[in-house]
């Protein structure tokens, strides 16, 4: 952090308050901030693994006076802000007492032959951050979400990712027409037909396509699928949950390509 004293802020009316407020309660304010809100100490600690640097640095005034010293490297500017006015900032039930404001990082460009995640339309943010979780876990470093799909960079997702966002490639935004870029085959889930995934023999590379949590797969990219796959279900449940199919289908792919 930068060596010549935090910047403290006691005044509700703050400017740059202000905009730190919006950064964690509007999921899509990092797009026109250019930058985001990573609460807690662990998602500051993932990025700072990852080789990136904040801007700023914001602690609790308590937090920082206890424990200020133990983030003397991360970089940036510090700010420390009244304790009560750190809790109008947090969208936590329990506000964690630092975070980090980091640049949103560039848009990485769509990679032909990665093995990639689809997204087509999903909503639920926690869904989101744990199919990012477990791309990164199972060597998918790309993924891409098509238009209409949660904003990758919210505060929420990013909790749920747990610091997963650091080690991928994310485009978001994208049409389905963009999917004829990849050159790997697409592999998209169904409740109903398809080949059994325990029976499959899987490609390696691929790219696998998760669809909206009520809605499934769009028209519009199953039509681009060379194969569809389902997730045997002895239980009789009539589908499961998008995050842990998705775990699943990825486990299988890394597993398949990991051999015996």
């Amino acid at each position: 952090m930068s060596s010549e004293g935090p910047q403290v802020i006691g005044s509700r009316d703050n400017a740059f308050l202000k905009e730190l407020r919006r950064l964690a309660q509007d999921s899509t304010a990092y797009r026109k901030q250019g930058r985001v809100w990573l609460e807690g100490d662990h998602l500051c600690r993932a990025a700072l693994q990852r080789g990136l640097q904040p801007s700023h640095a914001v602690f609790q005034s308590s937090y920082w006076d206890a424990s200020g010293h133990d983030w003397a490297g991360a970089g940036g500017k510090a700010v420390v802000i009244d304790d009560a006015l750190f809790a109008t900032v947090s969208g936590l039930e329990s506000p964690a007492r630092m975070g980090f404001v980091l640049p949103l990082p560039p848009r990485a460009e769509l990679q032909a032959d990665a093995p990639t995640v689809v997204l087509d339309g999903l909503q639920d943010a926690g869904n989101v951050g744990t199919i990012l979780r477990s791309a990164g876990a199972f060597g998918f470093r790309q993924v891409v979400a098509i238009k209409g799909t949660a904003a990758l960079w919210s505060p929420k997702v990013l909790r749920a990712g747990m610091g997963a966002h650091f080690g991928l490639d994310l485009i978001e935004g994208v049409e389905p027409d963009a999917l004829a870029a990849l050159a790997v085959p697409l592999l998209a889930t169904s409740s109903h037909r398809g080949e059994f995934l325990h029976v499959a023999r899987l490609p390696w590379p691929c790219a696998w396509v998760f669809g909206h949590e009520g809605q499934g797969v769009g028209a519009a990219v199953a039509a681009r699928a060379s194969r569809f796959v389902r997730i045997v279900q002895p239980g009789g449940e009539e589908s499961l949950n998008v995050g842990a199919a998705a775990a699943i289908c990825l486990h299988a792919s890394a597993a398949g390509a990991a051999g015996p």
